[in-house]
């Protein structure tokens, strides 16, 4: 994921510009992850329909609700880090992991997809999270841990729902 360094300019904080620039592509990709996933789980909510309409359609809210307060802080790490963040469509959807939608697709696989989303945000902060590491950087890694951790439960309670 990591291959190359963005170049940055910030006030000397213990981390050298080369791993700097590798923790930057990583958030840079986190973040486009994060916005895809939060884009389509927003388009998910108007759309949705079926017998589980209620029920998904509060659970896609309150998913796309805190994927929205995250996105700022990845964007916000990313410049406290001494680098512009990403911020327009093309540049998200040459960063992402995540898979759009062709068509809109029915409620089971909505959930399917959302679930498959949210496993891909995981592996973007794992990655990344050993370049973090290894720079000493802690409010990266923590900021990292807490992605990890919302991302892993709102997989695991999406994947129940295609449980028989």
């Amino acid at each position: 994921m990591v291959k190359k360094t963005r170049k940055t300019s910030a006030i000397d904080i213990g981390i050298s510009d080369a791993e700097r620039g590798a923790i930057v592509e990583g958030l840079s990709h986190l973040l486009a992850d994060s916005y895809t996933l939060y884009l389509k789980t927003h388009n998910f909510h108007w759309n949705v329909t079926g017998p589980m309409f209620r029920t998904l359609h509060l659970m896609f809210m309150e998913l796309y609700t805190e994927q929205w307060a995250a996105v700022d802080l990845i964007a916000e790490r990313i410049r406290a880090l001494g680098a512009p963040a990403p911020g327009t469509y093309e540049a998200f959807a040459s960063l992402t992991s995540i898979k759009g939608s062709k068509a809109l697709p029915n409620a089971t696989e909505m959930i399917r997809e959302l679930t498959e989303g949210q496993a891909t945000v995981v592996r973007t902060a794992r990655a990344l999270f050993k370049v973090a590491e290894k720079a000493n950087d802690q409010p990266t890694c923590d900021l990292l841990t807490q992605r990890m951790q919302i991302h892993e439960k709102n997989a695991w309670m999406l994947g129940s729902l295609l449980e028989e």
